[in-house]
């Protein structure tokens, strides 16, 4: 166990010995204009911020590496390389089953001090009590007090109709669980995955800490523009998952002109078109040449034509779930 209690300071990553954890609101409006400056500028030559200040002040690294279905020793090769190549961000769940590789892994690459690691409540753990022993297993796995950043994985319960009432009334107990271990500091910030506007409104009107990440599928086919407004407009910072579009972009006719263009990888212009519009990105890999690649991002710029072009291939398709429908 690292045996360390998060207390936020200013937004940096402090750890301390400490049992509580203030809300600052200070990054309210940091992480307000970083969102605005991100998301204007699409045309001038930039160098990407490379974090985000959450609405209560703690600081996200802005690439992750994603590790949904890897596992093993794949998992802490991937992570280990990570490390390596400078990601500051690894994201993970507990229906993942890796969270003891990941944290194998950065003990050993040295590097748990230094990365922000996100995991969530799977569907099959929603509820107070389930959620609270859920949370309270991954910090086993995971080695630590307290981690950087807990979520909802899916508004809906486990074999549960999607129209059922259940769904609202089960994430609500679950979102309970999470205000708890925030203020209590097992987790530094909060949030949620797969939340509609509709699933984020109705979590806002009863919460009394409101998410501060919602972490959805966002890529040139699906790039979730009036969700992307509405999260500013409520300062909750959005993370792409599936950026590449399960790869399956990086062999379009517009990404590879675009990748010629650049002299980049095809990958790189799909992480580089989320982070100019305000997003964070977690492309997974499991490949040592894509891992160091993918997190090459800040020596070009796509300008407006190439961002207009990328914008034209949005035709609303999900690679992965689509929860809208969830009660």
């Amino acid at each position: 166990m690292l045996g360390h209690v998060c207390v936020l300071q200013s937004g940096s990553f402090v750890s301390s010995k400490g049992s509580g954890i203030s809300l600052p609101l200070a990054g309210l409006r940091i992480s307000r204009r970083l969102h605005a400056r991100v998301a204007l500028s699409t045309s001038a030559a930039m160098k990407y911020d490379e974090t985000v200040t959450l609405s209560n002040g703690v600081v996200m690294p802005r690439v992750g590496l994603g590790t949904f279905k890897a596992s093993g020793a794949q998992v802490i090769q991937a992570v280990q390389w990570a490390v390596e190549a400078g990601y500051k961000h690894i994201d993970t769940a507990s229906i993942y089953k890796n969270e003891a590789e990941i944290a194998q892994a950065l003990k050993a690459a040295g590097g748990r001090e230094k990365v922000f690691i996100t995991t969530k409540v799977s569907p099959y753990e929603h509820g107070y009590d389930k959620a609270m022993k859920a949370m309270e297993e991954s910090l086993i796995r995971l080695e630590t007090d307290c981690v950087d950043c807990i979520l909802i994985h899916w508004p809906g319960v486990v074999r549960t109709p999607a129209d059922s009432e259940k769904n609202r009334l089960m994430r609500a107990e679950t979102w309970e669980a999470l205000e708890e271990l925030y203020k209590t500091g097992k987790t530094r910030a909060i949030g949620v995955s797969n939340y509609s506007i509709a699933h984020l409104e109705e979590l806002l009107s009863h919460c009394t800490v409101p998410p501060m990440v919602n972490q959805v599928e966002i890529h040139p086919r699906l790039s979730q523009a009036t969700l992307r407004q509405r999260c500013l407009e409520l300062n909750i910072a959005l993370v792409a998952y599936s950026p590449l579009g399960k790869g399956d972009l990086t062999i379009h006719s517009t990404i590879t002109r675009l990748a010629k263009k650049h002299q980049r990888t095809s990958a790189q212009i799909l992480l580089r078109w989320g982070l100019q519009n305000g997003v964070s990105v977690i492309p997974k890999s499991t490949s040592k040449e894509h891992i160091f690649s993918n997190h090459q991002l800040d020596d070009f710029d796509l300008d407006s034509d190439d961002m207009a072009a990328l914008s034209q291939l949005d035709d609303g398709h999900h690679y992965c779930w689509n929860a809208e429908e969830i009660l």
